[in-house]
């Protein structure tokens, strides 16, 4: 069963603050490696453009070209020796403990499968306008490489010896195929030898040609089980010549050249050729021009949903994005460029996680890498969750779809690892999965691999966007996965001396504790992460029932845990305890903060609500980076988060200069380092939180605005509660905004000042609760303006 994201929140005729112009990253010379290229993507089908004058490579991936098959890689031994793990636990003989589940609870083997580019498209150029025709370094001036984060289409542009040389390049949706257009300003200046490639030729088998201008590179990712792929290109010429020779195609003398490339493999295709060969042929019965219209209108049907605009240098308009970046790295501002990566990240997440294609990995899509740093995988411990914070807040819900697809898909393989390894009920999941939705544990590592709370985090999501859609449909076909992944910590919990109900084993991802005695241990019971997310997955399910009206024979045992998990307690120092005793940190500066989830993305630790915690949560963040925390991209990120949910704008606006200058790579690429995507998604959700709030039952407007950013605009952010928002401010104070209610109820608002109400030019009735905030009853489909 596909559980299909709503998007109910947009709505048609509403009005929006629209982008006056482009809104793009550039460069004025070719990339030199991958973390300079340009991301293009469709979210099954991607290429990262480098745009080399001579020899242009354009690196390909497919998310579903994936090393091997699915394997059950359950541990059989686990449920017989988990039993005495607890026991050595509860008994304080802490490296017995870890040394038996080292054998016991691992997985057989111990890795799951890793992710695998498709390959390289090489484009070999001669240049009509260069000395002897075909020049190896002919001078190029006037050249350009742009992404347009509006219109996902990347150009390149160069002028040789008097011709005007163009590449456009994008990959639709729509059409499901890579499009590359050359054009020259010339007539007859077109000619380039283009070849499909994968590594130094022994990662493919063969490559044929099925008519005079169509290629197709076949082959098989390897393993036991691995899938078979196909990447075809078909040359689509305007004047000149077209012809095959061996493995490559040429074109001499167009006018005009049109590549279309298409892949596919075996893990969604019977016959996978027959399909790339049938999507081209689709793909061809257009013009360029229909193709390129077709993925602009789709494209800019999601990227200008949401639009941010803070106050721009045009003088820094004009400087290459790798400039701007380097000039942030020496602690100049650049607000403009804060805007470009807030586009930036959506841009990310619309290309590489759209309805149909597997979610976004640690790369997003853009692997070249045939063992890539961690696999590539979906390491969820925090990594993929936090790919996926940016979908519903900034107007993406669709976006959010192949989540849902990957826990649906894991929900009978991780009722299996339940029931083997630890003789549970529901279903359950470690801190990696992949493409098979694997639950057995992830490697032989005791800081992360003992953890099974990955399916639990993971259907917090289903939660999230049935709180921004409302939309009950969807909350019933949700409502299964998040009831087994609860339904498996009723089996699985302890109860220790004093009635509480913890995790045993389990770990505080990825950190280290020291005992009193001096002793080092990861493994623990009841690790302070485990009790927030339990508590937020058990509070949802039961809110779930209630909404739904179901009484389901579960509710009782749900509500008995929930009131059983230990509560977010203070530390010696002021900080929120990490565990369940106030040991020190091995590494007080560890780039996970995982005791802060009831801060962020959890909702139970706010300013107003608690406000002791949120203090303790201020002190934890202020020692964490006081001892050189942050230092990962993704780390840095989670940061910006927490501040802008303690309402610090400035803190927020720090970290986010901070992970520009030292986690960002010239592309723009977040930097763990090496590259991994999930920073630029949390950096993104990041902003959207320091100009709007809606976790703690009322809609915050501008919560944590910092003062280098006294004017601005955004439109289309979205709410919990169903609503849908643009903000203007000026000298640091709300101007005006827009809410647009997707249901009928009670909308709640908080913001500095004092403000007035109307709908349809008329005002309306609001009460002013004790605590500031305005409340009106809205009406399904009206929008309300503040001003």
């Amino acid at each position: 069963m596909k559980m299909k994201a709503s998007n109910q929140a947009s709505m048609r005729g509403s009005k929006r603050t629209l982008p006056t112009g482009k809104c793009r990253i550039w460069f004025d010379r070719e990339a030199a490696v991958w973390e300079e290229a340009l991301p293009i993507g469709n979210g099954r089908l991607g290429g990262m453009v480098f745009g080399r004058i001579t020899q242009e490579r354009i690196g390909l991936n497919e998310d579903s070209v994936w090393y091997g098959g699915p394997r059950d890689r359950n541990n059989p031994d686990a449920a017989r020796y988990l039993p005495e793990i607890r026991k050595r636990l509860r008994e304080g003989r802490l490296q017995a403990a870890q040394e038996l589940a080292r054998f016991a609870l691992s997985g057989v083997p111990e890795t799951q499968r890793h992710y695998m580019p498709l390959g390289d498209l090489l484009l070999q150029f001669q240049h009509e306008g260069a000395a002897g025709g075909d020049a190896a370094d002919p001078d190029a001036a006037d050249y350009i490489r742009e992404l347009d984060l509006f219109s996902g289409v990347a150009t390149v542009r160069y002028t040789v010896g008097g011709i005007m040389y163009t590449r456009e390049i994008f990959t639709s949706y729509p059409d499901q195929v890579m499009v590359i257009r050359l054009t020259a300003d010339r007539p007859g200046s077109i000619s380039v030898t283009a070849r499909l490639t994968r590594g130094d030729a022994r990662y493919f088998d063969e490559l044929v040609r099925t008519d005079h201008r169509t290629i197709v590179m076949r082959g098989n990712c390897g393993g036991t089980g691995g899938m078979d792929f196909r990447a075809a290109l078909r040359a689509k010429a305007e004047g000149g010549k077209a012809q095959i020779i061996g493995e490559h195609l040429l074109v001499r003398k167009a006018d005009q050249l049109t590549l279309l490339l298409a892949a596919g493999t075996t893990f969604r295709f019977e016959d996978p050729e027959q399909e790339v060969l049938r999507i081209l042929d689709a793909a061809d019965q257009h013009e360029y021009a229909e193709l390129k219209e077709r993925h602009i209108t789709d494209f800019r049907s999601l990227s200008e949903r949401s639009v941010l605009q803070l106050s721009a240098d045009p003088e820094l308009e004009a400087l290459p994005t790798d400039v701007r970046l380097e000039r942030m790295k020496q602690g100049q501002a650049d607000e403009g460029l804060i805007a470009v990566y807030y586009q930036f990240g959506r841009y990310l997440l619309i290309s590489s996680s759209r309805p149909g294609s597997l979610p976004a990995n640690l790369q997003g899509i853009w692997n070249e890498h045939m063992r890539p740093p961690w696999d590539s995988k979906y390491t969820i411990n925090i990594n993929t969750q936090m790919n996926y914070w940016p979908a519903e807040i900034c107007n993406l819900p669709e976006c959010h779809e192949p989540l849902f697809d990957l826990i649906e898909r894991m929900r009978e393989p991780g009722r299996r690892t339940a029931r083997v390894m630890y003789g549970a009920r529901g279903f359950t999941a470690h801190h990696n999965t992949d493409i098979w939705a694997d639950t057995a544990p992830q490697d032989i590592y005791m800081p992360a691999t003992y953890w099974p709370l990955g399916a639990a985090w993971l259907c917090l999501h289903l939660w999230e966007h049935y709180l921004y859609t409302m939309d009950i449909e969807f909350l019933k076909q949700a409502l299964p996965a998040m009831e087994e992944a609860a339904l498996f910590f009723a089996d699985y919990l302890e109860e220790t001396e004093d009635g509480r109900l913890v995790t045993n084993p389990s770990v505080s991802p990825e950190n280290t504790y020291i005992l009193p005695n001096g002793e080092r241990g990861q493994l623990c019971i009841g690790a302070a992460m485990d009790s927030q997310i339990l508590h937020e997955l058990f509070t949802a399910c039961l809110e779930a029932y209630r909404i739904i009206g179901s009484e389901h024979e579960l509710r009782g045992t749900f509500e008995n845990i929930l009131a059983r998990l230990p509560q977010p307690a203070i530390g010696k120092h002021g900080q929120i305890l990490e565990w369940l005793e106030d040991y020190e940190e091995a590494e007080p500066g560890h780039r996970h903060i995982s005791h802060l989830f009831a801060l962020h993305p959890g909702r139970r630790i706010t300013v107003r609500g608690t406000p002791e915690l949120a203090q303790a949560a201020r002190v934890t963040l202020e020692r964490r980076l006081a001892h050189g925390g942050g230092h990962t991209g993704w780390s840095r990120a989670w940061i910006i988060n927490f501040w802008a949910r303690l309402e610090d704008g400035q803190k927020a606006y720090e970290n986010v200069c901070a992970l520009l200058a030292h986690s960002t790579l010239p592309n723009l690429f977040d930097n763990h380092p090496p590259f991994q995507i999930d920073g630029n998604f949390g950096g993104t959700a990041g902003i959207a939180e320091m100009l709007m709030q809606s976790h703690a039952g009322e809609i915050h407007l501008l919560p944590a605005l910092p003062a280098e950013w006294p004017a601005g605009r955004i439109s289309g952010l979205r709410a919990r509660g169903g609503y849908e928002i643009d903000l203007e401010w000026e000298e640091d104070q709300l101007r005006e905004a827009r809410i647009r209610s997707l249901r009928p109820g009670v909308c709640r608002v908080r913001a500095a000042g004092s403000f007035r109400v109307f709908h349809n030019d008329e005002p309306v009735e609001v009460r002013i609760a004790e605590d500031g905030v305005i409340e009106w009853q809205a009406a399904a489909g009206a929008e309300y303006v503040l001003c």
